[in-house]
Order: C-alpha cells, then structure tokens, then sequence
C-alpha cells in the first residue's frame, strides 16, 4: 500500500496538472503562431516572467511542490485505506490537513476556477498570452514536484512540513 499511496497520489497531481498543461499549450501556440503585435510580445513576455516567478517559483517550488511531496510520503507512512483510495486530493491538502491549509487550498482553487471561467471569455491572442504564463508556470511546478520526489524517495535531505491534521 505504501508505493500505491505514492505512485497514485504524486502521479495523480501530475496528470491534473499535466493535463491543464496539456489542454492550454495549443492556445499559447495559436497565439504565437498568429503572429503578435510588439505590445502583445511585450505583455506576453512581462507575463511569463511574472508566471514563472510568482506560481512557479514562489507558488509551486517554495510551497506546493513540497507540500504535495511531503503528503505523499505522509500517507505511504500512515496508510489509510480511504485516504489512498483520494490520494491525489489528499497530497494537495483538501482533506486531512490543518485548518489553515485546508481553506487556503480551497480558496485558491475557487480563485483558479473563476480565473479560468474570466480568461476562457477572452479572444485570441490575449487568452494565449495568458496561457503562456500559465503554462510555463505549472510546467515549473511539475518539474519541481518531480525534483522534490527524487529527493525525498531517494535519502536525499527533505524535512518539509505535511501540515496534515
């Protein structure tokens, strides 16, 4: 039960967010590819590096990544057959976590939910250009949640907080 705790719970956050990857790549693409005004390439620019900074860098790396990790190997420590059963969910903190956590999880994701109702209004090219940072941001952050895996899986040093309840 430990590796399926594991297995499903890091590779079910990374197929949801690999899928959100996957489904906003072609409106980044599109957006390019049309071509783009020399504002459009600024803000496009401006935006990605905003992206990458504050959902991959600040977001992802420095708290989700590791908080994700850190419940993950939680859970293949302290198995319960209904935890398991909603890994995923339970590594990125709706159930089972402190307080604290378990509103801001749930309010970032009734942010990110009305976000993308607002950005699936907008005409091309400026929804693409939303995309890319958005892309480039949760790539960054599968990348780190992968970094953190290895590191913990594998005896390197990890002593991240699980902030479960």
């Amino acid at each position: 039960m430990k590796h399926i705790a594991i297995i499903w719970g890091l590779g079910g956050v990374f197929l949801f967010i690999g899928s959100a990857v996957v489904r906003l790549t072609p409106h980044a693409v599109e957006a390019v590819s049309g071509g783009l005004t020399t504002l459009q390439w600024i803000v496009a620019i401006i935006w990605a590096l905003f992206m990458l900074v504050a959902e991959g860098y600040r977001g992802f790396q420095k708290q989700f990544s590791p908080r994700v990790v850190a419940r993950s190997k939680y859970l293949s420590e302290n198995p319960k057959p209904l935890h398991v059963l909603f890994a995923p969910f339970f590594c990125m903190a709706y159930f089972h976590a402190t307080k604290k956590r378990k509103i801001v999880t749930w309010c970032l994701t009734l942010g990110i939910v009305g976000l993308i109702v607002i950005v699936r209004q907008l005409s091309q090219p400026w929804r693409g250009i939303i995309d890319i940072g958005v892309v480039l941001g949760l790539a960054y952050g599968l990348l780190w949640i992968a970094i953190y895996a290895v590191q913990c899986f594998t005896g390197g040093k990890f002593d991240v907080d699980p902030e479960v309840a």
